[in-house]
């Protein structure tokens, strides 16, 4: 049995000496990249933090003592210690482990976590709730891989440091987010590392200590404590002092032995107090140590070189970020009043080679979306077309923004939201099934989905054209198609929809990814004698009202079939909209149901949907059906 099997739970950790710890950690890091060499998943920043899980679950007390971890990708090496590694191949994959922290998973996953910075304030509440159970443990926050540039740490480093509640922060500072780190929060931190009369200053401390004869030792107790005041001074221990924090650190958090006799003292003081941890994100890996690069691993992968295992069925046609990237960087040229503004992950986005291009023009906010949105307002203000790049899952952050500063000034302010619909293995945090709904609620929103990659460029010229809010969403999955560069193609007609398959009987009004499957379905149908129109509906708001009365002069029965919730979305607006113009038309509405979508390859998410062809196909007859019956 191998020391990490030994490891069954973290009391497992608290007999074992210093050398059987770091023991422990190696082969944690090993047992990491053969896994999720084969799964997939963000493996980055859980290497930066294995010593730092070990010496937190060898110092308290856990699962008593509370660790709240921020952004749950970190927590693969707490996974291991919290008896879940005879499952981790398990991980990600349809009813085995969370690629994140999930309270439902395990007792010592304290609070469920896949969006940055939530650590802190949840952190403070449940200290709250301690108190006022008249308890004593122990809750520790743990933040990292950049949540500092996110807006709702600094609410909950406020709140607690106001609290004096007894509250552990424990900061992970990689120097990375998913990229790396922007702002000016980041040039403080690493003010630590690099300041030079700082570093100048400890290392003629440390030659004047070392060197002093005998009668004058004791004269070091004196020295070290004066240069903790320098330090304190030069370093960022003194913000968080200020916000009411007793500040411990910079702690190498790959050296066992400072971090827990670090966290050992930390551990005994009382009220609000920061303990700084200096990691390397992706430590350890052997393709080489790249923070961005490695931040999630695909399944599948080689980590001796980096590289894609072969398959024997690669696809030949781009990711639709592929697509939306290169068509962005074209239209850059074309466009000099454009510029892209992304939230911490322009690799993600596909808006990395935009800012390689035109520099002056890309702004990367960090983990910052609200921050993002009114940021782009303002540049609209100035002339400024502004794209907005970021994951349909975390826009949802920015909402308050959208309304407030660009929906309401009626700013013309284009939002690229990626991974739109079910994501697969990523799971419920990420799925990004309520832009449709959110933004159709939002007055002067033009709302658009297209049916493949030539489609969303030419959505994305009219977007950049449009004087007013845009939106325009994209799955996480594979182009139908290879489109024809930017200069070749043209805006889409604002506000049109356009009808590729016209029958007699049932009409279905397709968004974006769903086009194709409609039009698939349908052919499988026609061979029962079942004659589907099927419209692609790629303005969702405003809709084509020439188009849509037509198709309700002559079809008894419509069908709206979406990659998105059914609550609130495109079928929810179609069924009020038809009921006005069209009360004899009988509307269905098909999508995402009202549950949560748990991790599972995207093919399974959409055949648990019924948003695969064989699920149209079922709907559509059981329909057909009724409408026999009744007839």
């Amino acid at each position: 049995m191998s020391i990490l099997e030994r490891i069954q739970s973290p009391a497992d950790l608290r007999g074992l000496s210093r050398d059987e710890l770091r023991a422990v950690a190696a082969a944690m890091r090993e047992r990491l990249i053969e896994v999720c060499s084969d799964t997939g998943g963000h493996i980055g920043a859980g290497l930066g933090v294995v010593e730092l899980t070990i010496a937190l679950h060898t110092v308290l007390n856990t699962p008593r003592d509370l660790l709240v971890w921020d952004v749950g990708h970190q927590g693969y090496p707490h996974k291991l210690l919290t008896g879940r590694n005879d499952r981790l191949e398990t991980l990600r994959q349809e009813n085995g482990l969370s690629g994140f922290l999930k309270r439902s998973e395990s007792e010592y996953d304290t609070f469920g976590a896949g969006h940055a910075a939530t650590a802190i304030s949840a952190a403070v509440g449940m200290a709250a709730g301690r108190d006022l159970r008249g308890d004593d443990f122990k809750v520790a926050a743990i933040l990292g891989d950049g949540a500092l540039s996110c807006g709702l740490a600094y609410e909950g480093l406020n709140n607690a440091g106001h609290s004096d509640r007894d509250i552990i922060v424990v900061l992970n500072d990689n120097e990375m987010s998913i990229a790396p780190n922007v702002g000016a929060m980041h040039k403080y931190l690493l003010s630590v590392q690099r300041n030079p009369l700082y570093n100048r200053l400890r290392s003629k401390i440390g030659d004047i200590v070392d060197s002093a004869p005998s009668p004058f030792s004791g004269v070091s107790t004196i020295v070290r404590k004066w240069e903790e005041s320098v330090k304190s001074f030069l370093t960022p221990g003194v913000l968080f002092e200020e916000l009411g924090f007793r500040y411990f650190g910079p702690v190498d958090g790959h050296d066992m032995d400072a971090l827990i006799e670090t966290l050992s003292a930390v551990r005994d003081f009382k009220g609000p107090r920061l303990v700084h941890v200096l990691t390397q994100k992706g430590k350890g890996f052997p393709a080489g140590e790249h923070g961005e690069k490695w931040h999630a691993l695909p399944p599948g992968h080689d980590p001796s070189t980096g590289k894609q295992r072969a398959t024997p069925t690669s696809p030949a046609k781009p990711n639709w970020t592929a697509v939306f990237g290169k068509g962005l960087s074209e239209l850059g040229e074309q466009v000099n009043a454009l510029s892209v503004i992304t939230a911490a992950m322009p690799g993600g986005t596909g808006t990395g080679p935009f800012g390689k291009a035109f520099p002056s023009r890309f702004f990367d906010v960090g983990i910052a979306e609200g921050h993002a949105v009114t940021f782009a307002a303002g540049l609209a203000t100035q002339g400024i077309r502004p794209v907005v790049a970021i994951y349909s899952t975390f826009l949802q952050r920015g909402f308050d923004n959208i309304v407030h500063d660009v929906a309401i000034q009626n700013l013309p302010v284009t939002f690229a939201m990626d991974r739109a619909g079910l994501v697969g293995e990523d799971g419920e945090t990420h799925a990004g099934l309520y832009d449709i709904a959110y933004m159709l609620a939002v007055p002067g929103m033009t709302v658009t989905a297209p049916k493949d990659g030539r489609e969303m460029l030419g959505l994305l010229k009219a977007g950049v054209q449009h004087d007013g809010p845009f939106s325009l969403r994209y799955p996480r999955d594979t182009s139908p198609d290879v489109p024809p560069a930017m200069g070749d193609i043209d805006a889409t007609p604002y506000g049109t929809w356009e009808v590729p398959r016209l029958g007699r009987e049932f009409a279905i009004l397709a968004v974006g990814t769903m086009v194709n499957t409609a039009l698939e379905a349908a052919a499988q149908l026609a061979e029962d004698g079942i004659d589907l129109t099927v419209v692609n509906c790629r303005y969702l708001k405003p809709y084509d009202e020439v188009t849509l009365n037509a198709i309700l002069a002559n079809h008894a029965q419509v069908l709206t079939l979406e990659e998105g919730t059914v609550i609130n979305g495109f079928g929810a607006f179609m069924s009020a909209t038809i009921g006005r113009l069209a009360p004899n038309v009988r509307v269905s509405v098909h999508g995402v149901p009202d549950r949560i979508i748990y991790a599972a390859s995207r093919a399974r998410q959409l055949a648990q949907c019924g948003l695969d062809v064989a699920g149209v196909v079922a709907r559509v007859r059981a329909l057909h059906e009724s409408e026999a019956i009744a007839g």
